[in-house]
């Protein structure tokens, strides 16, 4: 199963998800979309802009965990 870590991220960074929002140009229910798990598919240049504002890189906020994959 494959999460993003947007939450862990942001607290580590001290920054709000609507701040985020703001600096990566992205709308807050995207975002949400993202960060609770019910994103189906991820733009490179959407990823990218994340991965500037938040300073790391993609394996940081997309992991790879065991479990049941969901259902389509």
């Amino acid at each position: 199963m494959i999460t993003i870590q947007l939450d862990r991220l942001l607290l580590e960074r001290r920054m709000s998800l609507t701040e985020l929002s703001d600096r990566v140009g992205v709308t807050l229910a995207n975002l949400s979309i993202l960060k609770t798990g019910k994103a189906r598919a991820v733009r490179f240049s959407t990823l990218d802009a994340l991965c500037r504002e938040l300073d790391c890189q993609p394996g940081d906020l997309i992991v790879q965990t065991p479990g049941p994959q969901p259902e389509d």
